[in-house]
């Protein structure tokens, strides 16, 4: 749907994004005690599917690359009505390349070509949030038979992870032999960081819902260690790697990396289906803001700018019937704003996505269980014919909901 995820809520699925978003897990009262007699708990998980090339703006080749990787795994349930919790991992970033480079060396001083050298570039590494959250409604009352409410959120995490980087260049020649250099830096990093949220919900309707939302962070400063590597070396079939000499050899080096601030807010309307009589659907918008002018490793700042995102989503459900095609959730949705990246000039980024949730038959032994299979395909285009790269990429995002009513007491006669 775009990505929205502000106004956001589903009975059976989680919205980590928003961690107020968490007080509408389904939970069922005792009429007595007012205690919590049942509740539906979610597990949510998914891996994504990218093919991506990337084009230099001269040239009509370019570099491609496909991977698999997963993209989340969370467990939300209520504590009470109107109070839930989530909890889960997720990758943040990633880093993985391997390019060969060929080319011809020239005397800085005289311009005089010198010899042909083959650098590979090489980067591995990646960043992972394990995060902790919970969201609680202040306040609630029934208004046109829907539930009217205000709840706040909040996610607790620990945003760990490394970046390796390589560079090592070997000169060729035929009658002069030169060893190999190797350019490389290591860091790891780590800190907890906190982020909250609101969401608004009002029925306009006996079965129209309008929700807003807004979410985000002020932003983190990270501990970070890193370990800098120049040297040269020559391959053994024995003994592999061999140094010869080192020319930097730095261990440990203790520094920070800032984060930027990120800021969300949107709102969804939406009309709830009723069985065998009328469809449903849902419509969004979210605005996105983050200040990557202020990101700084070790001090250092980098070629970023401070960035925008529009996003906007729709789903359509037909009217739900023993036909399997009109239970199934269809979705689609873009987004536009510009790269963080700035390099020599602002680099357009857009996407557009469509996907649909696929329900999966009730089984008679566990009748209170419902999963879900949703498959999205999504195209993100990066850079134009002005920048210097163009970036593709094709994504088919698989996601596994399952969700069954846990906490249910037992009656005895």
């Amino acid at each position: 749907m775009g990505g929205i995820t502000a106004g956001y809520t589903d009975p059976l699925s989680i919205n980590f994004s928003n961690p107020a978003s968490f007080s509408s897990f389904p939970a069922w009262k005792e009429k007595k005690t007012n205690k919590l007699s049942s509740g539906r708990s979610i597990l949510d998980m998914g891996i994504n599917i990218d093919n991506r090339t990337l084009r230099d703006a001269s040239s009509t080749s370019g570099f491609t690359a496909s991977n698999a990787v997963f993209s989340y795994v969370q467990v939300g349930m209520p504590l009470r009505k109107n109070w839930g919790m989530s909890f889960g991992l997720r990758p943040v970033s990633r880093i993985s390349y391997k390019v060969d480079k060929s080319e011809r060396l020239r005397d800085p001083r005289t311009g005089l070509p010198i010899d042909s050298s083959l650098t590979h570039y090489k980067g591995d590494g990646g960043a992972y949030m394990a995060s902790f959250g919970t969201g609680l409604a202040l306040y609630s009352r029934e208004k046109n038979g829907l539930e009217e409410k205000l709840s706040i959120g909040f996610n607790a995490g620990y945003l760990f992870g490394k970046k390796d980087y390589s560079s090592r260049r070997s000169l060729i020649n035929d009658s002069v032999s030169y060893y190999q250099a190797n350019f490389q830096s290591q860091t790891t990093y780590g800190k907890l960081q906190a982020s909250a949220g609101v969401q608004y919900q009002t029925p306009l309707s006996k079965n129209i819902m309008l929700t807003f939302g807004a979410y985000g962070n002020l932003g983190h400063k990270m501990n970070a260690e890193q370990d800098i590597l120049r040297e040269t070396f020559y391959y053994s079939q024995s003994q592999g790697e061999v140094r010869l000499d080192s020319v930097f050899d730095i261990r440990g080096k203790k520094g920070t990396i800032v984060l930027p601030a990120s800021y969300t807010l949107g709102f969804v309307l939406q009309k709830f289906a009723v069985p065998n009589k009328e469809g449903g659907w849902m419509i969004g918008a979210d605005f996105n803001k983050q200040t990557w002018s202020k990101y700084r490793f070790y001090g250092q700042p980098d070629s970023l700018q401070d960035t925008w995102e529009l996003r906007m989503g729709a789903q359509i459900s037909p009217v739900p019937s023993r036909n399997y095609f009109t239970n199934v959730n269809y979705r689609f949705g873009f987004f536009v704003g510009p790269d963080y990246v700035h390099i020599n000039r602002t680099t357009p980024r857009y996407g557009a996505s469509f996907g649909a949730g696929l329900p999966i038959s009730i089984s008679r032994q566990a009748p209170n269980q419902i999963t879900f299979i949703n498959v999205a395909l999504e195209y993100i285009k990066r850079g134009n014919k002005q920048n210097l790269l163009q970036d593709n990429l094709f994504r088919i995002s698989l996601g596994f909901s399952l969700s069954d009513i846990w906490f249910i007491k037992r009656q005895y006669d």
